[in-house]
């Protein structure tokens, strides 16, 4: 990027306050349900079926249209065009027909003249189902061969080969629950007619473009005929990637038939029933070592509950293979994945994309070579990363931007880790009750959507002639702090205070066929599509002002007490009125779409990623023997964010990442019963972390000789998904803790989340060796 001259404050690089942090705190920031509402507006409530898997023998809505309050009620027979909201497979229906796949499937959709009056119609409907067989669990769609793809394989190298021939070999397996989204504003949507046809749709959505489409396809209509907007979601960590579609669907069907607005916000029961989660999976190893733990041979068997329809689950899938190595080399592997159907809500997007379910097969294994070889973690965990000569993933794709190994040894050293943990070795001699582990594992993350299309993006942006910014482009925020830093990338390409820069609601009509903002991609895209679009604004703003001032262009820079051309210097805001009156375009789009990615899906071989993200992170536990509690005494924290766009953006997210990493992991736990029915559907039964579960000390940094050695945005890496793998040390601490009630008796059997129930359970087990 060329040379803008001198920084001005606030340009890219400021650790400055997200965009709408003040009207977050004084509760002035709008989101859907803060909308004025329109005279006439109606508010709609979906009929969930109540029943698990069933054929529907008759559906009695008599009860519902007669209720207080109720203006009309719609099912799948009122749809003009297609009842699909599906992302990938055309296989999720707006409304179930037929059939009932799974308890929380919408049947119909009541829009009433109050929020309560809808939601209480929506429970009077009769409806007979004659029940069919549920598949609930992983281990029974296993059985019965019930998948949504085939299963998939990746490998390089014989597996088998190099595990018949490794000196050491050790098989065994880990499970992991799913995890609840449990963003602070649920669902909702709002959808207002307009003229011949068309529909306003606004949306908690973080795929507007997608949501645009599917509403077309429900409608009957063009894409044109259809405007999504979003100014802002209140957390969506991928809940609202494919699972907005229902909300805005419905609300759009009862806006085109009735005339009239149609909103819709979710009760949070009802939002935890009716959307999907991370998908649960269930890991096995099996690996071949030499003296020093270094991997020679390992074969990974994935399987993964991915819920009554496909949803997003091939991609998400794919990627728990691409993670099955974190950050470590292997000469020889086999990795395979089952991706089965259950009678249970299809499981969807969740920060992290399948990859920390992924990490968390290889990490086990790693911990079981020490345990085998009594080795320190960290030893073995070093001696298999990345490096040299060892420098090929599964896929094929060559690692060339590797900092793994100093980025560990820096928080080694920083972190004290070899004292701390003779530390707790002298703490468990000690103690009988109380048991302490520590663990410090790193991260490596492909950056870039495994699907090659979404990787790109568009922007709009216009200078007015009084020198103010209008920025618009397809990446949206759900408080991750997009906004503020591609409004950075913009200031900084015309060497002007941040504040110059107006932030636009992300729209359809602006900005088209944009991808959803996922992936940890969102600056990576969007900021590099702003930026080229400032930045043919400014080219034409400097063409212009050589012309104006007799220079030779080159000899025009925007800096931040105006601009210079040769020996003039003019303010910016007057230089945009000359160029004004000069007849000059100061309004542009800009695009980009990611360079070198292919991945051929047949053989799972190429470079699905741009770069890779790394960081570690030591953390330091407490485990009470007697009743399965622990704490999280420490945690230290050591990331790679490039040339971070903004660190105190980019810290907020390292740390919120680590702590839902860890609720995912130790508090959170969902329980289907055997018809597949959510009994965690509440905070009182589900429990995400909370201010008293942070840990007593956390020290977080961003590495601060880190770069992207691929030409990103200024530099920079992505920071949304990859920290919250960095909570796989909680568990392996504990892991630890646990293996330390019961020294020389290997490692424990300890599956996530760690609940005080399965820390005494593994107790047992250990103790009974």
């Amino acid at each position: 990027m060329a040379d803008a001259g001198p920084l001005p404050p606030g340009a890219v690089h400021a650790a400055l306050p997200h965009d709408s942090a003040v009207a977050h705190v004084a509760g002035s920031a709008r989101y859907v349900d803060d909308m004025p509402e329109a005279p006439g507006t109606l508010h709609l409530a979906f009929g969930l079926a109540a029943e698990g898997h069933g054929r529907i023998v008759a559906l009695d809505l008599t009860a519902v249209r007669a209720a207080s309050g109720v203006v009309a009620v719609f099912t799948a027979a009122d749809i003009p065009g297609v009842n699909d909201v599906s992302p990938v497979v055309h296989d999720d229906k707006l409304f179930a027909e037929d059939e009932i796949l799974y308890p929380g499937q919408p049947l119909f959709v009541v829009a009433a003249t109050g929020n309560r009056a809808a939601r209480i119609a929506a429970r009077l409907a009769v409806v007979e189902i004659e029940p069919l067989p549920a598949l609930v669990t992983i281990g029974a769609a296993r059985d019965a061969g019930s998948v949504i793809e085939e299963t998939q394989r990746m490998a390089r190298g014989d597996a088998e080969t190099a595990l018949a021939a490794a000196p050491h070999r050790l098989s065994g397996k880990v499970a992991m629950g799913g995890q609840e989204h449990f963003y602070l504003e649920g669902q909702a949507a709002l959808a207002t007619p307009g003229e011949q046809g068309q529909l306003h749709v606004l949306s908690s959505t973080q795929h507007p473009s997608e949501l645009q489409h599917l509403i077309a396809k429900v409608l009957g209509l063009s894409h044109a005929d259809i405007t999504v907007e979003v100014r802002r979601m209140g957390g969506a960590f991928g809940g609202k990637e494919s699972q907005a579609a229902a909300y805005a669907a419905a609300c759009a069907l009862v806006a085109a038939k009735t005339g009239r607005p149609a909103k819709i916000r979710a009760d949070r029961d009802d939002d935890f029933v009716m959307t999907g989660k991370r998908h649960d999976f269930a890991i096995e190893y099996d690996v071949g070592f030499d003296d020093a733990g270094r991997i020679e041979g390992i074969r990974f068997d994935l399987a993964s509950r991915c819920g009554a329809t496909a949803d997003l689950s091939g991609a998400i899938n794919d990627r728990a293979m691409f993670h099955a190595d974190n950050a470590y080399y292997f000469p020889a592997v086999e990795i395979v994945s089952h991706r089965l159907k259950t009678h249970t809500v299809s499981n969807t997007a969740f920060r992290g994309f399948g990859g920390p379910q992924g990490m968390m097969g290889i990490e086990r294994a790693i911990d079981a070579i020490a345990a085998h070889l009594d080795l320190d973690p960290l030893d073995v965990r070093r001696a298999n990363l990345y490096g040299p000569g060892r420098d090929v993933t599964p896929y094929y794709m060559t690692v060339t931007d590797n900092v793994a190994p100093e980025l560990i040894a820096e928080l080694a050293e920083r972190s004290r880790y070899a004292a701390r943990r003779q530390a707790v070795d002298e703490f468990n001699a000690a103690h009988r009750v109380l048991k302490k582990g520590l663990a410090l594992t790193p991260v490596k993350f492909g950056i870039s959507f495994t699907t090659s299309h979404l990787n790109q993006a568009g922007a709009l942006v216009h200078v007015y002639a009084d020198g103010s910014i209008h920025l618009n482009h397809g990446g949206t925020e759900m408080g991750q702090g997009l906004m503020i830093k591609v409004a950075q990338v913009v200031a900084d390409v015309f060497a002007v205070p941040v504040d110059r820069v107006k932030v636009s609601a992300t729209r359809t009509d602006k900005v088209p066929n944009t991808s959803a903002t996922a992936a940890s991609s969102g600056a990576d895209l969007n900021g590099m599509a702003a930026f080229n679009a400032a930045e043919t604004i400014r080219q034409r703003m400097a063409e212009f002002a050589a012309g104006h001032f007799g220079v030779d262009q080159a000899a025009v820079l925007f800096a931040r007490d105006g601009v210079v051309a040769g020996n003039e210097r003019v303010a910016f805001d007057d230089l945009c009125r000359l160029a004004h009156l000069g007849r000059v375009s100061l309004s542009s789009t800009g695009f980009y779409a990611t360079p070198h990615l292919h991945y051929d899906r047949a053989t799972h071989t190429g470079r699905p990623f741009l770069y890779f993200a790394y960081g570690a992170a030591l953390s330091e536990v407490v485990i009470d023997t007697l009743t399965g509690e622990h704490r999280v005494v420490a945690v230290d924290i050591l990331h790679d964010a490039g040339r971070s766009l903004n660190p105190a953006i980019d810290l907020g997210q390292v740390e919120g990442g680590f702590v839902q990493g860890m609720g995912w992991l130790t508090t959170e736990e969902l329980v289907f019963d055997d018809r597949g029915r959510l009994l965690t559907h509440a905070p009182s039964t589900y429990k995400i972390p909370t201010a008293s579960d942070r840990p007593e000390r956390m020290t977080i940094e961003l590495w601060q000789r880190g770069r992207n050695v691929e030409p990103t945005i200024h530099r920079s890496k992505a920071v949304g998904e990859p920290p919250l793998m960095l909570a796989i040390s909680v568990f392996s601490a504990l892991t630890q803790a646990v293996a330390a009630v019961a020294p020389g008796k290997g490692l424990p059997t300890l599956d996530a989340p760690a609940t005080p129930e399965r820390i005494l359970a593994a107790i047992t087990e250990l103790r009974a060796r």
